[in-house]
């Protein structure tokens, strides 16, 4: 037990990052971790530690969230609506991770995150808009392999969902995403062009 609670001391900034993922605000940000924390010492017996522990703490926050999401929707009676997630916090810890390109690599991406200057930071912001715009199934899926590094495997524990169903939703969304690139990339090429051509 002992052992536990010191791991999951460890673990607090990445619980504290994937339940502002799911909640979008602080405060049930904060009561989930709380919960979580709980739900696992309660559970400690059933942690192996041959398993990932972080992966198993976030199937615990995912499976918690989930139930207050349905006694929500049961006490409000369908009219529960998700709130558009916009946390700094978030942004700001998943920027030291964050690796879009390809979200199998171990490495980060260091043109996006170790650039300093204000168009690198708005460019990542950006980057962070557009996943935003996902549906919640895939920004899940994206959030966890590429922010959190989870393997396909770990996903799919995490989501209670099969492995081919991570790997659909993470293609649908880089395609999504790469789609926007583009546009944007052709955009800002076609915009250079036309300044170019006014002077």
């Amino acid at each position: 037990m002992n052992k536990l609670t010191q791991l999951l001391t460890g673990e607090l900034d990445a619980m504290w990052r994937f339940a502002l993922r799911l909640t979008g605000n602080q405060a049930d940000a904060e009561d989930l971790v709380q919960r979580t924390c709980v739900k696992a010492l309660e559970k400690a017996g059933e942690y192996r530690e041959q398993g990932r522990l972080r992966s198993w703490l976030f199937k615990i926050e995912h499976r918690i969230w989930l139930n207050v999401l349905r006694a929500r929707q049961i006490r409000h009676a369908g009219s529960f609506k998700h709130t558009h997630f916009k946390n700094e916090q978030y942004n700001e810890a998943a920027s030291e991770s964050f690796n879009i390109v390809d979200p199998e690599a171990s490495t980060i991406h260091h043109e996006l995150v170790n650039a300093h200057s204000p168009e690198s930071q708005m460019r990542l912001q950006q980057i962070f808009d557009q996943v935003e715009s996902l549906p919640e199934a895939q920004r899940l899926v994206v959030a966890l392999v590429c922010v959190e590094g989870f393997t396909y495997q770990e996903t799919a524990l995490v989501l209670d969902i099969p492995v081919g169903t991570v790997m659909s939703r993470l293609a649908r969304a880089r395609i999504t995403l790469g789609k926007v690139m583009l546009q944007e990339s052709f955009a800002k090429k076609a915009a250079e062009v036309d300044g170019g051509t006014q002077r």
